[in-house]
């Protein structure tokens, strides 16, 4: 064998060996944890659910919601919210609730509110908007709204909102979605619109950690009682039962597959009881 053919052999050599190195390291083959998949992994509009025949899906700065204009309320809100977004100087000071002028249909108003015992419970909070003054605006549409009991909107609701910007400063991204769960509608409605007040609520998070994919999903009932996170926790496979939503569906089938049958509370935070 020549010489020159020998180095282009040797070269294509170096070429595989450190081919399969790679494929190895990439699939976990030489340990250090979880693997993580080969493909091409979303980024874009990872936090938007399956969309569904007669969904009213309206786009704003901040977040997407799936209005429904029988019950009033969104089916679900979703938005991307990274560690940068947690901080920003937008504040509530002038910023009420209204109706959105540019949705051609029957929304919810304040009056409907006024006198009925519920607060107007944010799916997408404004202190996830802090980032924008506009984007926090439109956190008070009534598309991001729905009747909520003012110990749960004001006490353990709230704090789980506060762990979501926790995790988002921790792995610089969380993809969410939030909503509510009619039931049984054992609250009935409110208003002379006939706002339909939810049995519970869900919030569903997602985050890579570097390594994986990570998922948890929470469920807290529409009334006073507490709810610690790892009592209302449960997976996002189990949610979506309930709801009969699917949750990240941008994820490859194998990846969506393994993050949304666990949960991990050391990723979270969470202490197990």
């Amino acid at each position: 064998m020549k010489k020159s053919d020998k180095s282009i052999l040797s070269a294509l050599l170096l070429v595989v060996i450190f081919a399969a190195w790679l494929i190895a390291q990439r699939t976990g083959l030489l340990g250090g944890g979880a693997a993580t998949p080969l493909v091409e992994l979303p980024d874009d509009q990872l936090e938007l659910p399956a969309s569904r025949e007669g969904d009213r899906i309206m786009t704003y700065k901040g977040y997407v919601s799936s209005y429904n204009p029988e019950t009033l309320i969104p089916d679900w809100v979703a938005y991307e919210l990274t560690d940068e977004e947690t901080r920003g100087d937008a504040t509530r000071e002038d910023k009420g609730f209204s109706m959105d002028m540019n949705y051609r249909g029957k929304q919810a108003m304040r009056e409907d509110y006024n006198g009925s015992g519920w607060t107007r419970g944010h799916m997408a909070p404004a202190g996830d908007f802090m980032w924008d003054d506009e984007a926090m605006s439109e956190t008070f549409y009534f598309m991001n709204i729905c009747p909520q009991r003012e110990e749960l909107n004001n006490k353990d609701w709230q704090y789980l909102e506060k762990q979501v910007r926790a995790w988002a400063r921790k792995y610089g991204k969380v993809w969410v979605v939030s909503g509510p769960i009619v039931g049984d509608n054992i609250y009935g409605t409110i208003g002379q619109d006939h706002v339909v007040v939810p049995d519970a609520f869900y919030k569903v998070v997602l985050v890579y950690d570097g390594k994986r994919y990570q998922s948890i999903a929470f469920v807290m009932g529409n009334d006073a009682e507490r709810y610690w996170l790892n009592d209302c926790a449960l997976t996002v496979d189990e949610l979506e039962k309930r709801t009969g939503l699917d949750f990240y569906p941008a994820l490859p089938d194998e990846v969506e597959d393994d993050t949304e049958s666990r949960y991990d509370f050391s990723v979270w935070g969470i202490r197990s009881r």
